[in-house]
């Protein structure tokens, strides 16, 4: 499925950011195709399905099997990651269990980029690194699948950090580098001395999944620290963030009272609502146990 020229927002869009933020300027014009590969419906609900769920006859161009390349200077495949959610997906083969009244078919998509002009291999692959999120998406197969079913490869026995309860300080250094930890050093002490409590060697799957919970995005570590001594250097915004530090001890003080509250960043972050709240003027407020979030219903 491909969307005409005069409603390919999507395609002129990133022929837009390819040319202006990545700077191929041998890039003259993109196309975009959704692919969809289906299985377990009949030829007849599949004619009935394209014209009215995978496409929009007035502002789509559909291809059924093939699809003439031969104009593109280079194209590339891309599809979700096995695991990640495939929305568009997801949302065909819903549409099209509703439609058939049968049992939900096995739907997959896949994005087929159509670049035209004169582009080199290094800029094609530039436009490659820029567009496929490894986290996420990855290059598919130009060819037509032979079977949609996902098959699991069984994994293989949890592998044990042989050692790591005797390491030395500088092992433990060493070991933190060659696994790309987040985690600070003494971080990873701390985990040794659990486990050496606990008698036994770490496996490399607890270390990973500690260090993913122990990170700033989990665990805020940043934020959480306790700052016993600021200082706000000289400069153009000086005068304006003392201002602000001052309005933020006046506030700790109308919240906390004689209560004793370490400052952080995290205070500094949530201490408004807390004092807005107090005040009474927060009643829309939606409260859940996430403490460091803030919603408000409307």
């Amino acid at each position: 499925m491909e969307k005409k020229d005069e409603f390919a927002i999507e395609a002129k869009a990133l022929l837009y950011d390819l040319t202006t933020n990545l700077g191929i300027h041998s890039l003259k014009g993109l196309k975009i195709l959704n692919r969809y590969d289906i299985d377990g419906i009949s030829e007849e609900e599949y004619k009935s399905a394209r014209d009215t769920i995978l496409s929009e006859p007035p502002v789509d161009h559909v291809y059924d099997e093939e699809y003439d390349f031969s104009k593109a200077h280079r194209f590339f495949t891309v599809e979700y990651l096995p695991g990640q959610f495939d929305q568009r997906a997801d949302s065909a083969a819903q549409c099209i269990q509703i439609l058939t009244q049968k049992d939900k078919p096995l739907v997959k998509n896949a994005k087929v980029i159509l670049l035209f002009g004169e582009i080199g291999q290094d800029e094609f692959t530039r436009i490659k690194e820029y567009y496929i999120n490894p986290v996420e998406m990855r290059e598919a197969e130009a060819a037509k699948p032979k079977k949609l079913e996902f098959e699991a490869a069984v994994p293989s026995k949890v592998e044990v950090l042989h050692g790591f309860i005797n390491m030395s300080h500088e092992e433990l250094s060493h070991l933190r580098e060659n696994l790309g930890l987040a985690m600070s050093l003494e971080d990873l002490e701390f985990c040794q001395e659990y486990f050496r409590r606990e008698n036994r060697d770490a496996t490399y799957t607890e270390i990973r999944v500690i260090d993913t919970y122990w990170s700033d995005h989990c665990r805020h570590t940043t934020f959480h620290t306790m700052l016993d001594h600021i200082e706000i250097e000289e400069g153009a915004y000086s005068h304006l963030i003392q201002t602000a530090f001052q309005q933020y001890l006046k506030s700790r003080e109308f919240v906390y009272k004689d209560k004793e509250k370490a400052i952080s960043l995290m205070d500094m972050a949530t201490i408004s609502m807390k004092s807005l709240k107090k005040q009474g003027k927060l009643e829309d407020l939606e409260e859940s146990d996430e403490i460091n979030a803030c919603s408000i219903i409307v």
